[in-house]
């Protein structure tokens, strides 16, 4: 039985974790605008992006409250006010700042996330040597034996891109969208080579472009992981910060991971173009739900994980 065909059978019959593992249909909410079209509005992308901003903050605070209220009635109940343990859940795993709810970072996480942060700052710049010479080795590993044929030619569609000239489709993932691909292409090239080619499974008449869904991805995982705020405060966000210190390339491994998750549920909605937003926002929930499990401490513990291929 194929990888994909395997998890559209947990996402419609079988447990994990004990939980049902439902299909999951969204309106959209929690789905991505940019950058699977080219072209969009700058103003409306904006907005849409402090329209988020506001829906994250206004649920931290709920939940920030909800901790507090907790931590107090564990603390007096059940510890005794001022007690060492209660001060120190107060204290130690989490504090309030500004509504937002924190974790205290042990240096490894803390310089990891940092370094990973760093990453994210960095546009792709087509005049940059090391961002040309990162496509051109995406190029060979997309189509090995063939002769490269220019950073601007007709033949970059048949990987995904939207035009001739790939540098226009990184606007909402930047360079490590990039790094995130030629992971993919060097660490499981299998995985790589059956999405890229719509290998396994009944396919859209209209599918989704990979390249450009695979920047979709890296975009979706820094929202959902909170990684441009200066400490996540998502749980998922708080989640991975404690496997980034079992692995570096926790980011690049998930991202993989979240690209085969993507695919099985485009192929379990039996989804067509014009739904990619809702494919992406189902994948989303399920990492989510996948995160959130008590056994998974590294990416490998993920359900998912086993859909990877090399």
């Amino acid at each position: 039985m194929s990888s994909a065909a395997r998890l559209r059978r947990r996402v419609h019959h079988s447990d994990v974790g004990g939980k049902k593992f439902e299909r999951v249909l969204s309106s959209g909410s929690d789905g991505l605008s940019e950058p699977l079209l080219a072209g969009g509005d700058d103003e409306y992308f904006e907005d849409w992006k402090e329209k988020k901003r506001r829906e994250e903050h206004e649920w931290s605070q709920i939940f920030t409250r909800l901790l507090a209220q907790w931590s107090q009635w564990l603390s007096i109940v059940l510890l005794g006010s001022g007690s060492l343990l209660g001060d120190m859940i107060n204290r130690v795993l989490y504090r309030r700042d500004e509504g937002i709810v924190h974790i205290d970072l042990t240096p490894v996480q803390e310089e990891r996330l940092h370094k990973l942060q760093k990453r994210l700052q960095v546009a792709f710049d087509g005049s940059n040597p090391k961002h040309a010479e990162a496509l051109v080795a995406l190029w060979h590993e997309a189509f090995p034996g063939r002769l490269f044929d220019g950073l601007i030619t007709e033949k970059w569609k048949e990987m995904g891109w939207q035009g001739t000239d790939p540098s226009t489709d990184f606007r909402g993932g930047g360079f490590i969208s990039l790094e995130n691909l030629l992971f993919l292409a060097q660490r499981y090239p299998r995985s790589f080579s059956k999405l890229l080619h719509k290998e396994e499974g009944q396919r859209s008449e209209w599918e989704y472009p990979f390249a450009v869904a695979g920047i979709n991805v890296s975009f979706m995982l820094i929202q959902m992981l909170d990684l441009r705020s200066e400490k996540p405060s998502s749980l998922s966000g708080l989640k991975f910060v404690k496997i980034l210190a079992e692995d570096e390339q926790a980011f690049d491994v998930l991202y993989c991971v979240a690209f085969e998750m993507m695919d099985a549920q485009w192929l379990a909605m039996r989804a067509s173009y014009m739904e990619f937003n809702a494919v992406l926002s189902a994948t989303r929930s399920q990492l989510e739900r996948e995160l959130s499990l008590d056994d998974v401490y590294r990416v490998q513990d993920l359900p998912a994980y086993t859909l990877l291929c090399r």
